[in-house]
């Protein structure tokens, strides 16, 4: 039987369990052996985050061929509206690694679950933000940053919601919860 793990991991917390520079890492909140980070979320980056160790199922959560669907909560510097969603979700966005696949991208509220993030988003008074949610099914460094930057929207504070269907329900920043698999 597989272990997996669900972790909502922290801003400023790397991905990976050691760390030369002595950085806070995964071994500061998973206390369990024989686990692995399937794909990543940079440390700028909130939210879930699997581990297992099973390496098949690492290689299908994080293999870009696998196709396994991951939703952001991206807070955004400006307004956009609906219309300025359009070119994440026709296919036409093209980054300096390459065309993007189209995602699916829309407007939301705050989200009401949301944890208070340390250290907390800088706020400009002449400056608007707003939430987007973002589905892709690809995974390239950086990808969601850069995808809302290239339609004008450069990120504040990114939360991975949801990969696959496992989901950040229920579990507190800091912590894990354990699946039966």
């Amino acid at each position: 039987m597989a272990r997996v793990i669900l972790l909502n991991k922290p801003w400023g917390v790397l991905s990976q369990f050691t760390d030369a520079e002595h950085r806070t890492t995964l071994a500061d909140y998973v206390d369990v052996r024989g686990v692995y980070p399937a794909g990543r979320l940079d440390r700028d980056s909130e939210g879930l985050l699997v581990l297992t160790d099973d390496g098949a199922l690492q290689h299908r959560i994080a293999h870009p061929r696998a196709k396994m669907s991951k939703t952001y909560w991206a807070q955004v510097e400006g307004d956009p509206d609906d219309a300025d969603l359009d070119p994440l979700r026709d296919g036409k966005l093209v980054l300096k690694d390459g065309p993007c696949q189209p995602a699916k991208a829309g407007l939301m509220d705050e989200p009401a679950s949301l944890w208070p993030r340390d250290p907390p988003v800088r706020v400009r008074k002449t400056v608007p933000d707003r939430w987007v949610s973002l589905t892709i099914r690809e995974g390239r460094n950086r990808q969601v940053r850069r995808m809302l930057a290239a339609v004008g929207f450069p990120v504040l504070r990114l939360i991975r919601y949801r990969v696959g269907s496992w989901t950040l329900d229920g579990i507190a920043t800091g912590t894990w919860t354990e699946l039966e698999v």
